[in-house]
């Protein structure tokens, strides 16, 4: 094929035109993922043809993110030798589309089926776009690093807005309304690719305007500061959209970048005639339905029998924790995880032993900070499970009308339920989420009155009502708008430090990462402890949990990536990259593993969560003992950081 020098060296804001269609691309794909992850734990506790208890919703949700991010290993590796990026991240995208719609569907064989294809979709979508991105420089361009930079905005800014959107209008108007919007985000998302260029650039535009407009529309009464960061957001979505409008004009994405290696080779005959192209797509659509299956067996398959584990559980103590780690590691995921992260690890130290003392002891460094970050994540990514649930059942997020005056004791008022009314007593009970659930869901689904009659007692006296409610789902942009807005302020800060030769080195931002996480969990812990009478938590706590939990992360991930390409031997690099994804894949398992004691609901039909008096002290307790880990690994990370440096040997060549 010859090259399309023209759209090859068309340049928008001096970097190439494509790096903004694939910003765009990225962007709404993140948009895509984060937009179901923001409901999925809700909609695997709360929709009615599931109802799991927390302790199943963690299990298949930990299955679920470390599959997402072990099949990028698989999916690089068959674009690099036969598929081309290109072709995989249309086929990644369509995978992925295909899932969230599947979604909307209340069945439990499509419910895992959708997974199925989001993790498919994902291996084969996430890590070629990046390759494309890179594809665009020439060797040694200095563009380069910025280029990635603007990506990694776009990452953030889809991650910003899915909760947002898909978020509200999931916990809103309906569970598919939510998934549908994750579908038509991965669609746009596709249009860049393989849409023809007035089509994509009228999907784009719309795209970006409609969801401006939306969301804006939608999060009208959310007060002047949430609806000033929406407002900013939306600025930022429709610029983005008129960038990639103008970037398709000057040709987009070259013609010669991400093809397949050998395009005759995807027509050779690999397995009874049929083509290898064609059995990349047959394999995939085969590894749907055994993802599925992995991930639904993880919540009801172990090798270990129950009652072993019931009887350590009952032991209390390390038994009852012994009990949780080895049922979950004994899953069909969980044995997969930790056959791959076994084997990983000890091909790894079987290399390292062979290399030279600096290539050695550049291989230890790597190793060391692999683990750190593997409790980093493995910490970090309750966001997705816990702490969302800890927001929805404990967290006050009501700016209420008013309050009950002791004088409507005795009177019956007629009132919208919301999260003002959990832990108030009626009748002889505290009313919990279970009720206001049931309640929300008949009343979307027409089967019951948006409005109940609420006796006024003794103990109801200061209780909020009416007001607006933010949506638990929606404290899921916190993350990505802290990234947004905090990133380029640490790029510039580590800048001016290495100017001056103050650069901290990175094991040392290792250990700031760590012990800021330690403190994020820390805030949380103190929220819980400080609870009101019904055991609501201040939103100042979540928020602040969130920001400590955000610039940890800005220390520890930006450099880790960077690290593994700096330290390891050349020939070593694509495996060390692969285990240091491997690793994060783990972490999010154990991340579920530990969000299950935290696990307060029972499930099933008859199944409740209790009010929040009663589960604020287990998530506070969790926290307390998450943050303790986390500020003990800085201390140790800390005291490793001068063998670290030494063994980086950042003064040789």
């Amino acid at each position: 094929m010859t090259p399309d020098t023209s759209k090859a060296e068309a340049t928008l804001f001096g970097h190439p035109a494509g790096l903004y269609n694939l910003f765009f691309a990225e962007m709404w794909e993140r948009f895509s993922y984060y937009g179901m992850r923001a409901l999925l734990t809700f909609y695997m506790i709360k929709a009615t043809f599931l109802r799991y208890p927390d302790k199943d919703a963690y299990a298949v949700y930990g299955a679920y993110t470390a599959l997402v991010y072990m099949t990028p290993f698989f999916g690089g590796m068959i674009a690099d030798r036969l598929l081309g990026q290109r072709r995989a991240v249309i086929l990644g995208g369509a995978l992925m589309a295909a899932g969230h719609l599947l979604m909307s569907v209340e069945n439990s064989l499509a419910f895992f089926m959708a997974l199925g294809l989001l993790i498919a979709g994902n291996g084969f979508f996430k890590p070629n776009i990046s390759t494309i991105v890179g594809g665009l420089y020439k060797h040694g361009d200095e563009r380069r690093d910025g280029g990635f930079t603007i990506f990694y905005m776009g990452i953030n800014l889809g991650a910003a807005l899915a909760p947002l959107l898909c978020g509200y209008v999931g916990e809103t108007y309906g569970w598919h309304y939510g998934f549908n919007l994750a579908t038509l985000g991965m669609l746009i998302g596709l249009a860049v690719f393989w849409a023809p260029t007035r089509i994509a650039q009228f999907l784009v535009l719309a795209g970006a305007l409609g969801t401006s407009g939306a969301m804006i529309y939608l999060q009208r009464n959310s007060g002047a500061l949430l609806l000033s960061i929406y407002g900013l957001l939306a600025v930022a979505l429709v610029a983005a959209g008129l960038i990639s409008t103008v970037a398709l004009s000057r040709g987009g994405i070259p013609e010669d970048v991400g093809h397949p290696p050998d395009p005759e080779e995807l027509n050779k005959p690999a397995l009874a005639g049929i083509s290898k192209g064609n059995l990349i797509y047959l394999g995939s659509l085969i590894a749907v339905p055994l993802f599925a299956l992995l991930v639904s067996a993880n919540r009801q398959f172990t090798i270990i029998p129950e009652r072993i584990l019931e009887k350590l559980s009952d032991s209390g103590g390390f038994g009852e924790i012994a009990s949780v780690v080895l049922g979950q590691m004994s899953t069909p995921a969980g044995l997969l995880l930790a056959i791959a992260g076994i084997g990983s690890l000890t091909f790894l130290l079987k290399e390292t032993f062979r290399l030279d003392k600096v290539a050695k002891e550049r291989m230890y460094v790597v190793l060391i900070l692999t683990f750190f970050s593997f409790l980093f994540w493995a910490f970090f990514e309750q966001a997705g499970s816990s702490i969302n649930n800890f927001t929805d059942r404990n967290v006050d997020r009501v700016f209420e009308e008013r309050q009950v005056e002791p004088g409507e004791v005795g009177s019956v008022i007629e009132i919208e339920p919301n999260q003002e009314q959990l832990g108030q007593k009626q009748g002889d009970h505290f009313f919990n989420m279970t009720e206001l659930t049931e309640f929300r869901e008949a009343a979307q689904k027409g089967d019951g009155p948006k409005t109940t009659k609420w006796k006024v007692q003794d103990d109801n006296v200061g209780m909020g009502i009416g007001g607006n409610e933010i949506k638990a789902s929606v404290f899921q942009s916190a993350n990505p708008i802290f990234i947004l807005i905090f990133g380029l302020v640490f790029t510039w800060l580590w800048g001016f430090l290495a100017a001056r030769g103050w650069e901290p080195s990175t094991p040392f931002k290792f250990s700031l990462g760590l012990l800021q996480l330690g403190l994020g969990f820390g805030a949380l812990w103190f929220g819980a402890q400080n609870a009101d009478a019904r055991g609501m938590v201040s939103i100042s706590w979540l928020l602040l949990g969130y920001l400590l939990h955000t610039t940890g992360e800005l220390c520890l991930s930006p450099v880790g990536l960077s690290m593994v390409t700096k330290l390891s031997p050349q020939r070593l690099v694509s495996t060390v990259m692969g285990s240091w994804f491997l690793a994060t894949a783990l972490s999010n398992f154990l991340a579920a593993v530990i969000a299950q004691f935290t696990g307060v609901g029972e499930g099933g039909a008859e199944g409740t969560i209790p009010p929040p008096q009663e589960t604020v002290s287990v998530y506070g307790g969790v926290y307390g003992k998450i943050a303790i880990a986390g500020i003990a690994a800085s201390v140790i990370c800390f005291g490793l950081v001068p063998m670290l440096k030494r063994w980086m040997h950042n003064d040789e060549d």
